[in-house]
């Protein structure tokens, strides 16, 4: 889909090229920032306060959009009471889409490696196609089947790097982390279901505050657990910028941002640019962080990522 601009003249290819790659380095930062906040505050805890958060930014940040030009029109077919359907909706959207994806996205990346998880959020394409087989929107081809097998391949490499056991951390982040993919995959698919009833912008927005809300009771938990002001103070301000990070820039302006690139490019376009995504990720994961590459890592990821692009340039070609 895309937005038709109201002005009628498009951006430059620079200007186009320039922010799309600005979405691909938030999203890729927001590997290392969860890195860096899980230094400091427990896994949930830095999870749940993300949630929230993120949720409670998006409120001023959907008041301001939807003034924008581009979702005027858009924002305007919405002003209506919402009904129990709606409401229904955008819970189980902000369940799967909010609290399943960033929660699991979070707690994962405590027990496995940035290189890891990019590789396995890169796989987002290959959970979505299996849950669309499962609900009859798409067919499985030759080319489909080949493309998933080639990926799975990729994924057994990495999950064999430091042996298979059920007991490795890595095995376990990589597990918790692919949960979060496939509730992120379960939210596209869902959300094919009711396109033609809500904007992007309100569907993005009311998830995040319906994730927030279910998210809210375990971020109390987490805060009283946390204990007396001694121990909030003890917290770095390295793992508050790392969560401000990831609910303000790695939602509200990340979205912002893609939606305003939809106005000019076709959401396949779009979605090509994220395979830089896993490259940039353990790139700063390896310079940022320390972390340690290696060949096993280098062949699971050309494997899983190839898998991919096999099959959704098969999808472009058709």
């Amino acid at each position: 889909m895309r937005i038709e601009t109201s002005s009628g003249r498009a951006p430059g290819r620079t200007v186009l090229a320039a922010s799309t790659g600005l979405v691909i380095i938030i999203w890729a930062i927001n590997f290392i920032a969860a890195k860096i906040g899980l230094r400091s505050l427990p896994a949930m805890a830095l999870a749940s306060f993300r949630v929230v958060l993120a949720g409670a930014v998006m409120l001023p940040f959907y008041l301001w959009c939807s003034r924008l030009p581009a979702f005027a029109e858009a924002a305007q077919s919405r002003r209506h009471q919402f009904t129990l359907r709606d409401i229904w909706i955008f819970l189980y959207m902000g369940f799967f889409g909010v609290t399943i994806n960033q929660v699991c996205f979070t707690v994962g990346l405590r027990f496995t490696s940035v290189s890891h998880a990019a590789v396995i959020v890169g796989m987002g394409p290959i959970y979505t196609l299996i849950f669309a087989v499962l609900f009859k929107l798409e067919r499985v081809t030759r080319r489909k089947a080949m493309g998933m097998t080639i990926a799975v391949i990729g994924i057994a490499v990495l999950a064999s790097e430091n042996g298979v056991s059920a007991h490795s951390p890595s095995v376990l982040g990589d597990a918790i982390t692919m949960t979060g993919s496939i509730g992120f995959a379960m939210y596209v698919v869902l959300g094919k279901r009711v396109a033609g009833r809500y904007d992007p912008l309100t569907m993005t927005a009311f998830s995040h505050y319906a994730g927030a809300l279910m998210v809210l009771p375990v971020a109390i938990y987490r805060a009283v657990t946390l204990g007396s002001a001694e121990h909030w103070r003890a917290i770095a301000w390295t793992g508050w910028a790392a969560l401000l990070y990831m609910a303000i820039f790695s939602s509200a302006v990340a979205y912002l941002f893609y939606f305003w690139l939809l106005r000019y490019l076709e959401a396949s376009q779009l979605s090509a640019f994220t395979y830089l995504l896993p490259v940039v990720a353990t790139i700063l994961g390896i310079l940022w962080l320390g972390e340690k590459g290696s060949w096993d890592q280098v062949l699971g990821g050309v494997l899983a990522l190839g898998g991919v692009y096999w099959i959704e340039s098969g999808r472009a070609s058709s």
